[in-house]
């Protein structure tokens, strides 16, 4: 993707969803939704790199310059997300 969009940015991937995981945010299709995917022109295992047919919840970290945590938000309904006034708060409180 990096390469085909001459993007100047690392793009981080998390094969298998594993960090996902341990961060507690990942989960399983329901079968029903796996028959979905299974309807798109989308190889969800090639992409993940493994069988589990498992998603990512989104999630958002603001992280200071030290690594440290200052914000962090995640919802497992993906249409729900911070309010654009939440993000620039959060961003506030580190500086760039």
């Amino acid at each position: 993707m990096k390469k085909n969009h001459n993007l100047t940015f690392n793009i981080l991937r998390d094969k298998e969803n594993s960090y996902a995981h341990t961060l507690g945010l990942r989960f399983t299709l329901p079968e029903y939704l796996k028959q979905v995917y299974l309807s798109f022109p989308l190889d969800l295992a090639r992409i993940n790199g493994d069988e589990s047919w498992t998603l990512p919840m989104p999630a958002r970290y603001v992280v200071s310059k030290e690594g440290t945590i200052v914000a962090a938000d995640f919802d497992p309904d993906y249409t729900r997300r911070p309010e654009p006034d939440k993000i620039l708060a959060d961003l506030s409180t580190i500086s760039i």
